[in-house]
Formats: C-alpha cells, sequence, structure tokens
C-alpha cells in the first residue's frame, strides 16, 4: 500500500494474463487500494499434509510440560503487525487460571522487546520459550495445544493453517483473510483485534479437557480441505483457463 509502490504494482496487475489471490480479503484489498481493471481469481493457500502432522513427540513435551501443563505457541516474523505483545499477555491471564507453557517461534524486530516483557513477567518468565526460527516446525506444532494469532491482519493466515494441519486449534483476530480459514467455535476462535480478555477467555473454554478434544479433531478436518493435493488442482484449472486464451488467438 506504500504510494510509491503504487503505479508499478498497478501496472503488474493490470497487464498480467492472469491473477490469483489467497483470500476473498486480499482480493477485495486490492482492488480497495489499487486501480485495477483485471479480473483476479482466489485461490486459497495450500499445505503439505505429508509434512504438517502430528508427529509422536511425547518425550519432547513431557520435557517442556514435565507436570501435564497445557503448551501454547506463537509463530511469526515478529514484526509490529503480528501484536506479539498480546501474545504474551494472553499467556499471562491463561497461565493464572491453567498451568500452561509458552513458546514462542521465529525472529524478528519486535523479538528483543517481547524477551525483555517475558522477563518482567515474574512468575511467568520461566514458562516462556523463545525457540527461534526452526525449520521441522511442524515437529513442535505436533506437541502443542492452542495457537495465537492475534494479528492486527493477515492475508490468509497460513501459520494458522500448519498448526491446525497438526491438530492444534487456533486463537486469532477476525481480520483479514483468517473468518475464512478459522471455523468460529469448531476450529477455534476469533476475537476483535487487540481484544485480550476475550481471546483469554476463548482460549480457557478451548483448552478445557472436556473441550480440546474436538478442536484438535476439528481443526485436523479443516486443514484438510487445504491439502495441496485438493488446491493444486485449481491452480492448475487456472492455468489452463489462461492459456486457452491464448490458443483461441
Amino acid at each position: 500500500k506504500d504510494s510509491s509502490y503504487e503505479p508499478v504494482v498497478t501496472f503488474s496487475i493490470n497487464e498480467s494474463d492472469g491473477v490469483t489471490a489467497v483470500s476473498e480479503d486480499l482480493k477485495n484489498d486490492t482492488y480497495k487500494h489499487f486501480d485495477i481493471k483485471n479480473e483476479i481469481e482466489v485461490i486459497p493457500n495450500f499445505i503439505d499434509m505429508n509434512r504438517f502432522t502430528k508427529q509422536k513427540k511425547e518425550h519432547f513435551k513431557k520435557a517442556i510440560c514435565p507436570n501435564d501443563e497445557k503448551l501454547l505457541i506463537h509463530t511469526s516474523n515478529f514484526r509490529p503487525v503480528k501484536r506479539v505483545e498480546d501474545v504474551l499477555k494472553i499467556f499471562v491471564n491463561v497461565r493464572k487460571q491453567i498451568p500452561s507453557k509458552l513458546l514462542l517461534v521465529g525472529d524478528g524486530p519486535e523479538r528483543i522487546t517481547l524477551e525483555q516483557q517475558s522477563r518482567d513477567c515474574e512468575n511467568a518468565a520461566a514458562d516462556i520459550r523463545f525457540l527461534g526460527k526452526l525449520e521441522a516446525v511442524e515437529e513442535v506444532l505436533s506437541v502443542c495445544d492452542l495457537f495465537l494469532m492475534p494479528s492486527e491482519t493477515e492475508s490468509f493466515g497460513l501459520a494458522a493453517l500448519e498448526a491446525m494441519a497438526c491438530e492444534v486449534p487456533v486463537i486469532s483476530t477476525n481480520t483479514g483473510g483468517l473468518p475464512e480459514l478459522n471455523v468460529q467455535g469448531k476450529t477455534g476462535f476469533m476475537s476483535n483485534v487487540g481484544d485480550v480478555d476475550d481471546m483469554v477467555k476463548n482460549a480457557l473454554f478451548i483448552l478445557r479437557d472436556e473441550n480440546l478434544p474436538t478442536f484438535k479433531k476439528n481443526a485436523l478436518e479443516r486443514a484438510k480441505e487445504f491439502d495441496i493435493v485438493n488446491i493444486l488442482p485449481k491452480y492448475l484449472e487456472y492455468y489452463e483457463k489462461i492459456l486457452s486464451k491464448f490458443k483461441k488467438k
């Protein structure tokens, strides 16, 4: 949306033979902010379910949560738009009512600030771990109980989809493309941006022993809809559609 990019973005989209967006929200946002004459096709992000699947890593879970605490996780590039400070606030309040630990995966400009804020959490500081960037994030997701994504906006929410594929329900905001992925009350819950209290309430509901298995099951079933075997044919169909225009010429 940077005005200096506007001419080249508009030109590129309008001069392309085919344009896709990963969500209806991103498509609408593009039309809103740029003078687009071209048609945009929505094809969602996909996931390799052979890679992102719940793995047997009980020993890892036991090492982090020796007393069967619930394990929350956030993965991102720690930019301001991810609102990582809300992740910390959610965890601290959840932990007051349910014994739990927090894993923070990734790196970025907000990490140093968050590390300092974590150290200031007194009693909760020992239950927060920064893991940095991980190649095999699916191994960590496999032992987690809840994924936190309080972002200001997301074009789709691929990190949330990766978590869902590993049977981890999602607490997210209701912005961007997230409502097209996270099913309210089924795969998790969505709240307004910055509404930490609501996110805490919803997190506590999911983490109840009588509720968590159902949310985990629903998250997996939803993720299967975005399996690459289902989405790749949509791209192939779209490519054929665009190519057919040239064949007719």
